[in-house]
């Protein structure tokens, strides 16, 4: 019994024989701020790419617990903004945003859930109407100053 006790399979001799430790490869994951502005970036450029009018980006960090950015954009008919919905859910799908929540397909206001980017995809006459620039935009910050 004694014998096993000390036999050659010891820890200290099984990493002697074994040399020296290999590290491990640290990747660095990107910041949550990284991925925010990547994922800002596919929007924007998908809609870009489609031809939306007045595209804005209002950063929603401290002002809302529901996203982080939301972005407005106007289209000219309900089948470009269907067109844009249709094309931006692609799109993201393809990044590998896989939850994607779409409200009112075709009509003057078009709403995407992605999280962390809320998007209004809006027909002019609509858009001017709800005024969403006016009611989450820095100028109601200044105004309260």
């Amino acid at each position: 019994m004694l014998a096993a006790a000390h036999s050659p399979g010891t820890p200290r001799k099984k990493a002697a024989i074994a040399g020296p430790s290999k590290r491990p490869v640290i990747r660095e994951t990107p910041s949550e701020q990284e991925k925010l502005d990547a994922l800002q970036a596919v929007i924007v450029t998908s809609l870009e790419d489609d031809k939306a009018e007045d595209i804005v980006v209002i950063d929603m960090v401290g002002r809302a617990t529901f996203t982080d950015r939301m972005v407005i954009a106007t289209g000219l008919a309900d089948r470009q903004i269907a067109a844009m919905a249709a094309h931006l859910d692609q799109k993201l799908h393809d990044f590998g945003h896989k939850r994607l929540q779409i409200e009112g397909s075709g009509s003057e206001w078009v709403l995407i859930d992605a999280g962390d980017v809320v998007v209004h995809l809006f027909k002019a006459e609509a858009r001017a109407l709800y005024g969403l620039e006016k009611m989450w935009g820095p100028e109601l910050d200044e105004a309260g100053e």
